[in-house]
């Protein structure tokens, strides 16, 4: 594919979710999110492949359903409410029908089913953008008529979404179905808290990004989609196979990582509010996801110990073109739990 194209295509991704953050109306943050969805799939279908072009058609019509669902939503509250502004959507029908279609688009549980097996048709890099660039325009829509809903609704969705995604990445084998499984898990940290404070909803979902970019960037630098062939990679890159199991363990929410910062955070408020139920269930959650990424870590380099191996490795490494984004993120994603009571303060400054 030129050059031209992928330029075309990346900034037809950000300018479709900067329409959506700078709107205030229904139909222009409709066709925010119609243009992030259409740039992405010439991405997802580059490789002639038939699982790539099955995750595209599967994506399609996910992303058409959640729109058609949004925009009947819309519609109703402009027809009962007489209003088409984000911020003054009360009817509650409509309410529920924009919340399924946004939790649809972002993979909240129980929509969560499509992002797997979408998650694994695409290459590392595409899959890179959907777990993290095309999360959010759409939460930003969830941000704005999450004071609106209901607040049981939402502690169910985040709990849902925690619990569901935490069991369905138990067997798995494939890296980027355990990174969707993933992506679901910490969706309902942010949820769950979206109703008591919106900028700590807001972190939370800044530090998952963070931390999912430096973990599928070294997956794409190891060239590894699955535990059999991560297992292996010991004998090629020492120093990241070691920065790659901190990554997880930092997914997994282990202090002293960066990933610790969220469940802190939030159990904190959950606390603050009296929400005791939500906090121990969400909890015993996240040890269940826990242990995925302990058993990643463990294929790593307990299985395998760091020596003469009888497996066929290069002899040379790749040449790396990434020499900033990588290292950026995997500090971030490791060392940044001593600034978070700073980081806090000014999330609360602003709120």
């Amino acid at each position: 594919m030129p050059a031209i194209l992928y330029f075309m295509f990346y900034a037809s991704l950000g300018l479709g979710t900067s329409l959506t953050f700078l709107s205030s109306h229904w139909l222009t943050a409709w066709m925010g999110l119609e243009l992030t969805t259409l740039a992405i799939l010439p991405l997802m279908a580059q490789h002639h492949h038939p699982r790539a072009s099955e995750a595209t058609t599967k994506y399609l019509l996910v992303q058409a359903s959640a729109t058609g669902m949004l925009l009947f939503a819309t519609i109703l509250n402009g027809w009962v409410e007489m209003s088409w502004s984000i911020n003054e959507m009360k009817n509650p029908y409509a309410l529920t029908l924009a919340m399924s279609a946004l939790a649809l688009k972002l993979g909240l549980a129980p929509f969560h089913l499509w992002l797997p097996e979408v998650m694994q048709g695409l290459d590392l890099l595409t899959g890179l953008i959907l777990s993290t660039w095309q999360k959010l325009a759409p939460f930003a829509l969830l941000m704005q008529i999450s004071q609106a809903m209901p607040p049981t609704l939402l502690t169910i969705l985040g709990l849902s979404s925690a619990t569901l995604a935490a069991w369905g990445g138990l067997n798995q084998t494939q890296l980027r179905k355990i990174m969707a499984y993933s992506s679901t898990a910490h969706l309902g940290w942010s949820v769950i808290i979206l109703q008591f404070s919106p900028g700590l909803a807001l972190m939370a979902l800044g530090i998952y990004i963070m931390m999912t970019m430096a973990a599928f960037l070294t997956m794409k630098d190891m060239s590894s989609t699955k535990i059999s062939t991560f297992s292996t990679s010991w004998s090629k890159s020492p120093e990241k196979m070691v920065a790659m199991i901190l990554i997880l363990l930092s997914l997994g929410g282990l202090p002293p990582m960066t990933g610790f910062t969220i469940k802190w955070l939030v159990l904190e408020e959950l606390t603050k509010q009296d929400m005791y139920t939500p906090a121990t269930l969400i909890v015993m959650a996240a040890l269940i996801s826990l242990y995925f990424y302990a058993r990643l870590s463990y294929f790593t380099i307990i299985s395998l110990f760091p020596g003469t191996t009888s497996i066929k490795t290069y002899w040379r490494q790749k040449n790396i073109k990434d020499k900033l984004i990588l290292p950026i993120a995997t500090t971030a994603t490791l060392f940044l739990l001593p600034l978070m009571p700073l980081t806090l303060a000014l999330t609360y400054f602003y709120n």
